[in-house]
């Protein structure tokens, strides 16, 4: 009993609970929207051709892998001037037209769960890039950079699907 009252269980107690309360707390996300005039297919066509990225996505590039469900891919993350991480992630679901969703990062620590998704509408389809992150660095961190380069994405796949 004296073990479960020293000092250093107190303290191992605590530790526990901080990182128990950063994992339940270390929940953000990046969304942004986009209205293209062109059809899901159109779209589709440039989302999943990751050969030809580097041709007008400043945001991801060289990317390698296969975009196929269960296949993971490599590729370098242009958040903005200056800062470039390389990432990789699983591709987790395919919805031909519809969703691309990809997953990565280190469990507990912090992850990524990625989606385009595509919505048709009447003449045009919206496109909307969502990522939602969870782990303890997550309060450590904020995604208003990633933000930007999301909404930077979205407007090169607009420029590049309307040409």
């Amino acid at each position: 009993m004296e073990l479960l009252t020293s000092k250093w269980m107190i303290v191992l107690y605590v530790i526990v609970g901080i990182i128990i309360t950063l994992f339940l707390i270390g929940r953000k996300s990046a969304h942004t929207e986009i209205t293209i005039n062109a059809s899901p297919e159109k779209v589709w066509s440039v989302i999943s051709d990751g050969s030809k990225y580097n041709q007008w996505n400043s945001v991801i590039n060289d990317l390698e892998g296969e975009l196929v469900e269960g296949k993971k891919v490599n590729f370098t993350f242009n958040q903005n001037e200056g800062k470039s991480y390389p990432i990789s992630a699983e591709i987790k679901e395919i919805q031909e037209n519809r969703l691309l969703n990809q997953y990565g990062g280190t469990v507990g620590v912090m992850t990524f769960d990625h989606r385009y998704i595509i919505e048709e509408l009447n003449e045009a389809v919206k496109v909307t890039i969502h990522e939602d992150y969870r782990g303890i660095m997550v309060p450590f961190w904020s995604p208003s950079d990633v933000q930007l380069a999301y909404e930077r994405l979205n407007e090169e796949l607009k420029k590049r699907c309307e040409e």
